[in-house]
Formats: C-alpha cells, structure tokens, sequence
C-alpha cells in the first residue's frame, strides 16, 4: 500500500507529536511526499530553527521519502481540489499526490481530513485507526 504524507505529517514525525510513531514505522516503505509540501516543511523548520538545521532536516528526509516534483496533472488536479474544498493551496498537493497514486493521505489536518472527499484521509491524531 502506497503512502502519502503531507507537511503536518512530517512536522508531527519531526516534534515527536501526535501520529509520529505510526510516520516513523512507515518510513521503510518511503512514502510519498510532494515537493510543494515539503517545501512547506522547510519554510516552517527555517522559521523554528534556521536555514542550516532546517536544510539538514530535508537532506535527511529525502533518504526515507520518495519526493515528487508535481506533474502538469498533478497541479490540474490540485487545483480542481483547491476549487473544490475550502484548504491552502499546499493542501490541494498533498491531496492531488494521493490521488495520483491512488495512496492513504497520512495527515491530522482538518483541511484534509474530509468524510466524502476524492482523496483518502488517514487521520494521525485518531489511535484507534
């Protein structure tokens, strides 16, 4: 089963927070993450930590995730999301990438944790998935 992750996922692996246990044992299958979120990561990371640590913290990222530069259809379906669903454009990739590969979206975002949507939602916060 092809993963996922969007940037909440990450941060989440990267303090430790809510869902990180189930992220870090999934990293042995190298999920899949969009550079449009992970380059949300490291804008969040440069903010908490600067450039150098942030810089260190995606080097070392992209050895357990498969990162994708989005496609032209990627960024069609994107933005059909984005249309769609009240969420930040950066969301919209997360969703699309998912649905790409027809993968779980690994998350805690609200935005993205949407009953009916197109995309699955794996919603981290929830220990009882």
């Amino acid at each position: 089963m092809t993963v996922v992750l969007d940037s909440w996922a990450v941060l989440s692996l990267l303090q430790g927070a809510a869902g990180a246990d189930r992220v870090e044992k999934q990293l042995s299958s190298r999920p899949v993450m969009s550079w449009v979120n992970l380059g949300e990561v490291l804008y969040v990371l440069i903010r908490r930590r600067g450039r150098a640590d942030a810089d260190e913290a995606v080097r070392d990222l992209r050895h357990v995730l498969e990162v994708e530069l989005p496609t032209e259809a990627v960024v069609r379906q994107a933005a059909a999301v984005k249309a769609a669903y009240p969420m930040a454009y950066a969301d919209a990739f997360a969703a699309a990438t998912a649905m790409a590969h027809d993968a779980e979206l690994w998350t805690g975002d609200p935005e993205l944790l949407v009953e009916g949507a197109p995309w699955r939602p794996f919603d981290l916060r929830d220990q009882h998935q």
